[in-house]
């Protein structure tokens, strides 16, 4: 069985509802990065940040998987398929992907501010802005904030690196590390683009298909050509 890589970014999530980053009527249009989204705020602006994600949580759990997250679940069928995402939310999972590798946090789960390894699930929307981990530390939303690492980069590089087919779907590809995983692929490796922006491709290599479409509608589209190219393997 192939292996598939799905590399997923905000535009496939806002087809259910949840606002992206850097559109012009996004989440940035009404909140200051350095507000909500440093660990700087968190320090200094504890209540706001820790509203912010409640916020989000909210939206997220009132929000439903749409036909491109069920779409990417269904090829689990056909090939080995691993999902790497730039979102937080869990549409994928509810979607029924198993396999998900998500780079910048969970908005499902919480974690230490002293250790980044203890992660603690979350349930409900609500962080109560004074609630403690095990080891005595304030809570903090498991998210990865502006200047912070990407812990996970690394294995998403490393699965990257092993696929027979790269799909991109809704993303820019102007967000940094993340972007740069289409670079791992192998260079004779199809990559198969869905946005309906200009995505930044300019350092894809690979054998290339871009379709212009919103998610459901180009996943749509791909799922049709994903089966002719698997049928020729």
């Amino acid at each position: 069985m192939k292996r598939l890589v799905v590399f997923t970014g905000a535009g496939i999530s806002a087809e259910s509802g949840l606002a992206t980053f850097r559109d012009s009527d996004g989440l940035w249009a009404n909140y200051r990065i350095e507000e909500v989204c440093t660990p700087e705020a968190l320090t200094y602006n504890r209540a706001t940040v820790i509203e912010f994600y409640n916020k989000r949580r909210r939206e997220m759990l009132a929000a439903q998987p749409n036909a491109a997250h069920h779409a990417v679940a269904s090829w689990e069928r056909y090939f080995d398929v691993d999902v790497i995402t730039q979102n937080v939310d869990n549409l994928h999972e509810r979607a029924g992907s198993t396999r998900i590798t998500h780079l910048h946090g969970e908005l499902t789960k919480l974690r230490s501010s002293r250790n980044p390894e203890l992660i603690v699930p979350i349930d409900g929307w609500e962080q109560p802005l004074d609630a403690l981990a095990s080891d005595g530390a304030l809570l903090r939303p498991h998210i990865v904030f502006f200047g912070e690492a990407v812990p996970m980069f690394e294995q998403a590089a490393r699965i990257a690196a092993e696929a027979d087919i790269m799909v991109v779907i809704g993303t820019s590809l102007a967000v940094y590390p993340a972007a740069s995983l289409v670079r791992y692929v192998r260079s004779d490796i199809p990559i198969y683009v869905v946005d309906p922006g200009n995505p930044d491709t300019s350092g894809i290599r690979n054998p290339l298909t871009i379709i212009r479409k919103r998610a459901a509608e180009g996943v749509s589209e791909l799922t049709t050509l994903l089966q002719e190219h698997n049928d020729k393997i």
